[in-house]
């Protein structure tokens, strides 16, 4: 949620940013203040009518004391009608406040100073590139691979839920739990993250403190009347784990992993590239969080980018890095690297890990401050990335290791895992 004090101070400059992104939320802002005007007004005419009902309240007093009854009805009629007055100024504020709020929530995070400007995914800047593209003269797909191997079934997954759901079976779902196993080594044992296990099932407000409400509501699962909600990724509970806490800035960073299942009913992607796993509606990731002094948190972000890069290096992937520009970044970001890794059978580049920076956008939702030096409470930053999401690392680890003969090679790296060098 952006700063309302920030907007008061300059107004024009975050209009500008906004617009940088593209939509209409930068139109929102003049509303924002209209309300925040609205609400400190009749705060302020509600403070100058309690100050006269406490002045009356005292004359009431001193009438009783000196016995003269009928003086006091008087003024008590006078607090009566001030009463209705400060009512009716509650409910003023209160409705301006509420909207504000409403109007907060629904407003993107700043891009960063340094983010490219750009309308799409079109000027998004590549920013470096990892290994060598493999040659594969005829590459099958994952699909064939894993209908060669038996790694999945859409068809069990469909049995048991419905349509875009898989099941992995025999070396396919060993495969991928030794992924699961190998991101949590790396990332806890070299990279200093400490594992946690949250629960899969979320809070409402903890949906909008990390900003997927009220936005994408339609993309997630809600439950009980949607005051709870499957977990679309760890990012959300894993962040909450610090909602409405005050930290000491010794404990800054606080670094977490988190392997859970996601759900997401991934609304809007007709059209978009479904082809086997590489979009469904369940999928396993592992998760990084950073919870960051603002002074920490842009080189934080370059520090966590590398983390999952680690992962694609360790398992000799090609794979890319790239900016995302004010058009293509993500709801509550300001500063964005996607890594995206090479798949064969795709003939082109899967988005695997997305490392943000979210500035105070996500800790200010949450009240998650911590105490300065000074003493004075300042609002932490924040900062997470995929280390990483399961399906398209399958995807491209099978793709990009399949042999001449239709066997598929385990990387060294995840060989003890697996416990075995081959699949086939």
């Amino acid at each position: 949620m952006l700063d309302i004090k920030a907007i008061r101070e300059d107004a024009d400059t975050i209009k500008n940013r906004l617009s940088s992104r593209g939509g209409d939320a930068h139109l929102l802002i003049d509303e924002v203040l209209a309300c925040d005007e609205t609400r400190r007004k009749a705060e302020t005419q509600k403070q100058e009518l309690q100050s006269q009902r406490k002045q009356l309240s005292k004359q009431i007093g001193a009438l009783m004391g000196q016995g003269k009854a009928d003086e006091a009805e008087g003024i008590k009629e006078q607090v009566r009608v001030v009463g209705e007055q400060i009512a009716e100024l509650d409910i003023a504020s209160d409705t301006a406040g509420d909207r504000q709020t409403q109007l907060l929530m629904s407003i993107p995070n700043l891009p960063h100073a340094d983010c490219p400007v750009g309308s799409d995914e079109d000027a998004n800047p590549e920013l470096r590139v990892w290994g060598e593209k493999p040659v594969i003269a005829e590459p099958l797909d994952h699909v064939a691979l894993a209908e060669k191997h038996g790694l999945f079934s859409f068809e069990d997954g469909a049995r048991v839920t419905g349509s875009g759901y898989v099941v992995y079976r025999g070396q396919g779902a060993r495969l991928e739990r030794s992924l699961i196993q190998f991101l949590l080594d790396t990332q806890t044992t070299e990279h200093g993250y400490e594992e946690v296990n949250v629960p899969h099932i979320i809070k409402r407000e903890c949906m909008e403190g990390t900003g997927q409400l009220p936005k994408f509501e339609d993309d997630m699962y809600g439950i009980e009347d949607n005051s709870l909600f499957l977990a679309p990724t760890a990012e959300v509970p894993v962040t909450n784990l610090y909602r409405d806490t005050l930290l000491s800035e010794d404990q800054l960073p606080v670094k977490l992993t988190a392997y859970t299942p996601c759900f997401r009913r991934e609304a809007g992607s007709a059209g978009r590239d479904n082809r086997g796993i590489i979009r469904t509606h369940q999928f396993d990731k592992v998760e990084l969080v950073q919870i960051a002094h603002p002074d920490q948190s842009t080189a934080l972000l370059e520090e966590l980018t590398g983390h999952a890069e680690a992962i694609l290096q360790k398992l000799g992937l090609h794979y890319r890095v790239i900016e995302l520009c004010t058009g293509d970044i993500g709801f509550s970001a300001t500063k964005t690297y996607d890594i995206e890794v090479w798949s064969p059978g795709q003939d082109k580049f899967l988005e695997v890990s997305s490392c943000s920076n979210f500035a105070d956008y996500q800790a200010r939702r949450m009240r998650l401050r911590f105490k300065d030096a000074d003493g004075k409470n300042q609002i932490c930053h924040t900062l997470n990335g995929s280390g990483t999401a399961l399906p398209r690392l399958y995807v491209a680890l099978i793709e990009q290791y399949q042999q001449p003969d239709g066997s598929i090679k385990i990387p060294e790296a995840l060989a003890s895992y697996f416990g075995a060098d081959c699949i086939g």
